[in-house]
């Protein structure tokens, strides 16, 4: 257990609020005033600085965890504040979005939901959001002017499946000062941070998951904390910022009540209890069982964002595999066709209404000797064939985009859980400027098509769209819309 001096103490005194039995993360000015624990990597590359420790407590599970924060929480609470010069928010609060639509299941049917899903996205002092609740539903949609947080909220959720993914914050993060708000003042220690979050519903029941990262002037989580029911499952604090470390603590239950260890400040803790937890005790599986459906919820997210640019050429067969900028089209057009015959069959149906002039089937081109293969529409008997290469940039994203919402993680260059079932999987696809380059005609085949896929629970749709399109899809049944003010 790491000792830390009262002077040090101290000065870390606002980067404890994590630790706190509140969800706060970084203050709305942007400064990362909690030090609520950071944890470490859901891989063992990266092994812990010292040994696991267990302390032995006579206290009850919960009052175990309380307790192990409580020391630093009254100072950390004040310091917090008196350095924002705002309250500490004891819960985020919806501030400017307006949600209109179902975008959550309801609430009867969320303990019993088969697969794990992100129902909610928080975010506070990430751009332009402070204190920002967002409801996920099925199929979601982002709408509001330019420069009102669309993008940052789907690189938060992004982020988010990244670091469970096993990824670390600079992988996760690569320019982490452009996710401060522009008039974020740094603390005492001229540290700015943001705060991030989500909650999970699945067959464990809705788990909260909480992160405070600091991105000045060290990129580190400060704070980390998963929950249940009010209950902290797991909780990590930034004990000495001289260190690459915070300490976690997890419920244990029993006669130990809490598990200690150090872990890395650079990795999401929640995805590396799986290999930590040995699950003996009740409290051990109950934090594995949270831990895991956060996890498996958020590895199962594809971000997608097509380029025309980059799809006109043919590509060497490979495995099939459709990249997130869908440069390989060609390459799983060409998988699709002889694997997927009923899926290849409802791509071909949409391209007649998505694009120009008669389409007759989807169809490739390889060379006799082998080599780079070609996509093509047919266009019917006793006309020529047209390659993909000569449509234009809406019709190529059209086709990428439907063939994203019809098919599944096997299909699409991802790595969702392999310990869990992919019948037991959401797909949840992420795209940004969604309807970009595209005409009424084409976006109302997406939603069309989304509302389909969407409506057999097996893929759902977080996207960001123009104004006309939102017009179009606001008042349609199962579409849950987010509309954001500058």
């Amino acid at each position: 257990m790491d000792v830390t001096s009262d002077a040090t103490a101290g000065r870390t005194a606002a980067a404890l609020a994590l630790a706190d039995t509140r969800t706060d993360c970084p203050d709305e000015a942007g400064r990362p005033d909690g030090g609520r624990p950071a944890t470490a990597p859901p891989t063992p590359r990266t092994p812990p600085d010292a040994p696991t420790t267990s302390v032995a407590s006579g206290a009850p599970a919960t009052s175990a965890t309380s307790a192990a924060s409580a020391a630093s929480s009254a100072s950390a609470t004040s310091a917090a504040s008196s350095a924002s010069g705002v309250a500490d928010p004891v819960e985020p609060s919806q501030a400017g979005p307006r949600v209109c639509g179902s975008p959550a299941e309801p609430a009867q049917r969320q303990s019993r939901q088969p697969r794990p899903v992100v129902t909610e996205l928080r975010l506070s002092a990430f751009g332009p959001h402070r204190s920002a609740v967002f409801p996920l539903g099925p199929l979601t949609l982002f709408a509001g002017p330019s420069g009102s947080g669309k993008s940052q909220a789907l690189a938060a959720y992004e982020a988010l499946a990244v670091l469970a993914s096993g990824a670390t914050l600079e992988e996760a993060f690569p320019d982490p000062r452009a996710r401060i708000p522009d008039r974020a003042v740094p603390d005492a220690q001229r540290r700015r941070g943001f705060r991030l979050g989500c909650t999970v519903d699945g067959p464990a029941g809705p788990v909260r998951l909480d992160l405070a990262v600091q991105a000045e002037p060290t990129l580190r989580i400060v704070g980390e904390r998963l929950s249940q029911d009010g209950q902290i499952l797991l909780a990590t604090a930034l004990r000495d910022p001289g260190r690459r470390s915070v300490q976690a603590a997890w419920l244990t239950g029993g006669a130990i009540g809490v598990t200690r260890a150090p872990l890395p400040d650079d990795r999401l803790g929640t995805a590396l209890l799986p290999l930590r937890v040995a699950g003996s005790t009740a409290g051990q599986r109950k934090v594995l069982a949270a831990a895991e459906q956060v996890v498996v919820a958020l590895r199962a997210v594809f971000p997608c964002d097509p380029r025309p640019d980059r799809m006109r050429a043919a590509v060497p067969p490979g495995e099939g595999r459709l990249l997130g900028d869908c440069t390989n089209l060609a390459d799983v057009l060409r998988r699709t066709r002889s694997e997927c015959g009923t899926r290849h069959a409802m791509l071909a149906q949409a391209a007649r209404t998505g694009c120009a002039g008669p389409v007759e089937g989807l169809g490739v081109r390889t060379p006799a000797g082998g080599g780079p293969v070609a996509a093509v529409l047919d266009r019917g008997p006793g006309q020529p064939a047209t390659e993909l290469a000569r449509l234009g940039a809406g019709e190529l994203r059209f086709l990428a985009l439907a063939l994203v919402l019809l098919t599944g993680p096997g299909v699409l260059a991802m790595d969702p859980a392999a310990e869990l079932l992919s019948a037991r999987q959401a797909l949840t696809v992420l795209a940004d400027g969604f309807d970009r380059g595209l005409d009424p005609r084409q976006n109302a085949e997406l939603l069309r098509l989304a509302l389909l896929s969407c409506g057999r629970g097996h893929i759902r749709l977080v996207a960001a769209v123009g104004e006309a399109t939102a017009a179009a899809a606001r008042d349609l049944p199962g579409v849950a819309m987010v509309d954001l003010k500058a």
